[in-house]
């Protein structure tokens, strides 16, 4: 057997010897409680659905999941706690999409980038962004909310949450792709935006839908459009802003992620095992109910879509100057 022969065979060896090995990995996974770390507090809407995924998951691996809240600076203190933990795969990272969209562009000194640095498993679910008006206000529809704030500009008054998010930059989007002149007003709260929206004191608001289900079925407020691709298949009867603005697109989403460094092999058990829970239709009703809509991905396909909704927002960012501000 000469030299070469000997090295190639050597190479299998190993390539053998770890194959095994990433196989028993994968097959122990998990052996232990899983910490799942969100970036909101408690009753936010990646707080709520990252605790359903945390539960199915447990009931799925038979070890606890436990979400810790790490809510604060735009996303921030959670990417940094994620970011630092071991990369064992007994810590996890679940965040809306402000974290992967507009974090980046408003904190470069943060010493991690989530969509570059840590590890992708999977998407869990996308939450389209709505627009909600006063009862009070005269226009019925999206075109003739856009043709009013025409007539009085800087005057129609839309509630968003923090600078960066998806609400705000759905607005910023909207007001420039549609010429009309409306003005933000920023909230720290949806409760508190609402609430001055019924009471007539803004006009409109912008918010996922979860945060504006139990106001539109109560009433309280209206639902003038709403900013996914296709209307809701629970809620026909709500245009698309694309309908009046083609090809329009504001949808909050919802991505688990690990931190970096995790092996490859315990990323993948991951994601299939997400993919599996999001299949079951309890879950599927479940995130329904709550204005989500599952949206299963493999890692590699995952990173690919934060990648285009980086770049579909990316102009927003720059136009509204936010690059920089917390």
């Amino acid at each position: 057997m000469g030299p070469r022969t000997l090295r190639l065979l050597l190479i299998e060896m190993l390539l053998a010897v770890t194959a095994i090995g990433s196989g028993a990995i994968a097959a122990d996974y998990p052996s232990g409680p899983v910490k799942m770390i969100v970036s909101s507090g408690a009753g936010n809407a990646p707080d709520v659905i990252g605790r359903i995924v945390a539960d199915h998951l447990a009931r799925m691996w038979r070890h606890q999941v436990v979400v810790v809240n790490q809510p604060g600076a735009g996303g921030a203190i959670g990417v940094r706690a994620a970011g630092t933990s071991k990369p064992d795969g007994y810590t996890l990272y679940f965040a809306g999409a402000a974290n992967f969209v507009a974090l980046p562009e408003l904190q470069a000194s943060l010493p991690f980038d989530v969509a570059r640095d840590f590890v992708p498993i999977g998407l869990a679910g996308e939450q389209p962004m709505v627009i909600g008006a006063s009862p009070a206000l005269v226009a019925k529809s999206l075109s003739e909310l856009l043709a009013l704030a025409k007539t009085k500009p800087g005057e129609l008054n839309v509630g968003v949450l923090s600078r960066g998010g998806l609400p705000h930059l759905t607005g910023e989007w909207l007001r420039t792709a549609s010429g009309a002149d409306l003005t933000m007003v920023h909230y720290t709260t949806t409760s508190q935006a609402l609430s001055d929206v019924i009471g007539g004191r803004v006009h409109l608001v912008i918010e996922g839908l979860s945060g504006l289900l139990g106001s539109i079925s109560g009433g309280s407020i209206k639902a003038v459009a709403v900013a996914s691709a296709q209307r809701l298949p629970n809620m026909p009867d709500l245009p698309t802003v694309a309908e009046t603005l083609p090809g329009f697109l504001g949808i909050g989403w919802f991505a688990l992620m690990a931190p970096p460094g995790t092996p490859q092999v315990i990323a993948h058990k991951v994601s299939d095992d997400l993919r599996t829970i999001l299949s079951r239709s309890e879950l599927k009703q479940r995130f329904q109910e709550l204005g989500t809509y599952v949206r299963p991905t493999s890692p590699g396909e995952l990173t690919d879509f934060i990648s285009a909704q980086q770049q579909m927002w990316k102009p927003i960012i720059a136009e509204v100057g936010l690059k920089g501000q917390r």
